[in-house]
């Protein structure tokens, strides 16, 4: 069956005053990332960038008048799909050659993945159709054709580091277990967490290609502890302090009587 064309590719939602999610409708749940502008006094913020089905840079033009900084909470196709289109992107270190190459994720086509890998999305909780998508961007468009381009990093980022962006200052949280270099970035001053996958409310992947159990649990520990207001997650909802604790607490416990 022919796919439908999308009258346009990203929704968009503003949070608050500084804040507005944008996300792919027509991505399947697996690859269907959160991504997350924050405006600044001197410059805005960028939070993942999807796919890269279509422009990013393009989508989220009217909500930009300064410098933008995006940042790589990790290197997984569906988080760094529009990194390339923006002049400054920051990435940790362990991060950093993947974004230069293409993701086994990578395709458009669930029947690209090896058997195993589905195999095991299905078990996590994400059954994969044949196709990835629901709609095209516009007429023409070829899935076949997919690739994400290079992100070199222009600014790598660790623990302790501050994305400041004038009036308010976001700290780099590494919390490996989903990916070696994952980064989280934390505004103690509102109780600001953008977790992207280390945690979100839905069945988390600590079983891919660079994964660790043993970091995931001790990432837990310390994002249980966290004073937040609001975390803003790769996926689904943002929800509050008592989910997170929810969430941690039912991870921990499920790996560590696994």
């Amino acid at each position: 069956m022919a796919l439908k064309i999308a009258e346009r590719w990203f929704e968009i939602r503003r949070v608050d005053a500084d804040i507005t999610l944008l996300w792919e409708p027509y991505v399947d749940p697996l690859l269907r990332c959160n991504i997350w502008h924050v405006r600044g006094r001197d410059r805005d913020m960028i939070v993942d960038t999807g796919l890269g089905v279509a422009s990013l840079h393009d989508a989220t033009r009217h909500l930009i008048d300064k410098p933008v900084l995006a940042v790589a909470t990790h290197a997984h196709a569906d988080h760094r799909g529009g990194l390339h289109e923006f002049a400054e992107r920051l990435a940790h270190p362990a991060e950093a050659d993947d974004l230069i190459r293409q993701s086994r994720f990578a395709s458009l086509r669930a029947s690209d993945f090896d058997p195993e890998m589905r195999q095991a999305m299905a078990d996590a909780g994400y059954p994969l159709p044949d196709e990835l998508l629901t709609a095209l961007p516009h007429a023409g468009y070829d899935t076949a054709h997919f690739r994400q381009h290079p992100a070199p990093a222009t600014r790598l980022i660790d623990e302790g580091d501050v994305v400041d962006l004038g009036d308010r200052r976001f700290e780099v949280m590494h919390l490996p277990g989903h990916s070696p270099g994952f980064i989280a970035l934390w505004e103690a001053a509102s109780g600001t967490l953008f977790s992207g996958d280390v945690v979100y409310d839905g069945p988390l992947l600590d079983e891919l290609d660079g994964s660790s159990i043993a970091d995931y649990l001790h990432t837990m520990e310390r994002l249980r502890s966290l004073p937040v207001s609001v975390v803003h997650a790769g996926h689904n909802d943002s929800f509050g302090r008592d989910r997170l604790v929810e969430l941690t607490n039912a991870y921990i416990n499920h790996r560590r009587t696994a």
